[in-house]
């Protein structure tokens, strides 16, 4: 039997990747602030929907408050597109939040993931300020 808190030690290593287009709070576009991150936590609660059933989503969730999710920014859409392209080739769970009716890629987020399998592929971005 494992010792008591052994589960919770090796979900605390699962974190959720968000990435943010930051050009969205910039002019010419200057989205209110509210809506960008309207558009992360979207993005974060379809990829967890979507991916519910895989046993690092449950064990996620299942950590509550102790959750690791980790914010960074993309420099524009076509950066965004490119990433979720390279995700797709590695066959890396994640969702593209499409700001609708106006069609726009805004946000994309990853199930959560122990961090050593899909930090390669993020370590371009860096956190959203």
């Amino acid at each position: 039997m494992a010792a008591p808190g052994a589960a919770a030690a090796g979900a605390a290593a699962l974190v959720q990747y968000v990435v943010l287009r930051g050009d969205l709070v910039r002019p010419p576009r200057s989205w209110p602030l509210g809506a960008v991150v309207a558009q992360g936590c979207h993005a974060a609660l379809a990829a967890a929907h979507a991916h519910r059933q895989h046993p690092d989503t449950r064990a996620y969730l299942e950590l509550g408050g102790a959750m690791r999710t980790v914010v960074l920014e993309a420099p524009d859409e076509a950066a965004l597109t490119t990433l979720a392209e390279t995700l797709k080739q590695h066959n890396i769970d994640h969702e593209v939040w499409t700001e609708q009716p106006e069609n726009v890629a805004t946000c994309l987020a990853l199930r959560p993931y122990p961090k050593d399998q899909v930090h390669q592929h993020l370590k371009k971005f860096k956190l959203l300020k």
